[in-house]
């Protein structure tokens, strides 16, 4: 399953949004690593202004306020750079369905057209890996890992901590000749 990211490029990626549907609500930070080869090549993060007031309780859980987005560029001037940073690249996430469809509904309300790349869901993974874990959060793959994450709900500290847990998985592949499809 992960040999397909070997001589692959790849992107672990994150968003930090307003709530839950595309359509009602937005993006207020994406943060991205490229690898290739297991190896870092790029990053990417920007904070987005969603041109609407963020909640008071998500300003909580992600610590992005709405001062902090006040002067950031809008999700319409971040897609078109972000689209190039991405390319044809294999996308990594930690719970593929709620942020594909964030950013997949943006892509094609900015871009016109809907992302074609290939996904692997560290979640999913984790399903198959992992069914002795109570749940499948990032938070807990990665208590379970010894993985430090100190800004959850941040998405270049997620993005850094989703990349380690697929490392972990990696390397548990490896040593125990595990194989599976995803």
């Amino acid at each position: 399953m992960l040999e397909i990211l070997k001589n692959s490029e790849y992107v672990v990626l994150d968003l930090e949004t307003t709530w839950l549907i595309p359509y009602r609500e937005w993006i207020t930070e994406i943060a991205a690593i490229k690898c290739r080869d297991w190896e870092i090549v790029d990053e990417f993060q920007a904070l987005v202004n969603p041109e609407r007031h963020i909640p008071n309780w998500i300003v909580k859980l992600t610590w992005i306020t709405n001062e902090m987005v006040a002067d950031a560029p809008t999700i319409g001037e971040i897609m078109p750079i972000f689209s190039e940073f991405l390319g044809n690249a294999i996308i990594i996430w930690h719970n593929v369905s709620f942020d594909f469809r964030f950013l997949n509904y943006y892509h094609y309300q900015c871009m016109w057209s809907y992302l074609e790349n290939k996904t692997i869901c560290t979640l999913k993974i984790a399903r198959r890996l992992l069914p002795q874990l109570p749940n499948k959060k990032l938070w807990t793959i990665c208590e379970y890992f010894w993985i430090t994450n100190e800004r959850a709900h941040r998405a270049m500290w997620d993005t850094r901590a989703t990349l380690k847990v697929l490392q972990r998985y990696q390397m548990m592949v490896n040593t125990e000749q595990i194989h599976w499809n995803c």
